[in-house]
């Protein structure tokens, strides 16, 4: 059941599993950790973004899609919501278990990471 921390809604690793069901083109869901953890270990079909280029990608987030951010175990993922909440992007999630509470289905290698503002704004077209 999801739950707000600092202003930030929160949601555990079943309503996860339920908004990578539904595919709601007005969610989307963002891997924040480093490449390397991102390839040992991801959700397959979400992209990664890692936490150090979110603030030079803000211009490609759509504010009217609420996004939801992962890491390894939510700290990193949280920072990340907490920071575009503070330059007005008020649909963010954080999954507060991280990768470490995942027990859905797991990819490893590169799948998906985007590095550019245009990158972002075309997976956001998905």
């Amino acid at each position: 059941m999801s739950r707000e921390l600092d202003g930030v809604k929160q949601v555990d690793k079943e309503e996860l599993k339920e908004i990578l069901s539904k595919k709601d083109p007005k969610q989307v869901v963002v891997d924040v950790r480093e490449p390397e953890e991102y390839t040992n270990r991801h959700i397959p079909g979400v992209p990664l973004v890692p936490m150090r280029s979110i603030p030079e990608l803000t211009e490609g987030i759509d504010k009217d899609k609420e996004y939801v951010f992962i890491c390894r175990s939510g700290n990193r993922s949280q920072k990340v919501s907490l920071f575009l909440k503070s330059h007005g992007y008020d649909n963010v999630v954080n999954y507060e278990g991280g990768m470490l509470e995942w027990d859905g289905s797991e990819a490893d290698g590169e799948e998906v990471q985007l590095s550019s503002v245009e990158e972002l704004k075309n997976w956001n077209q998905q």
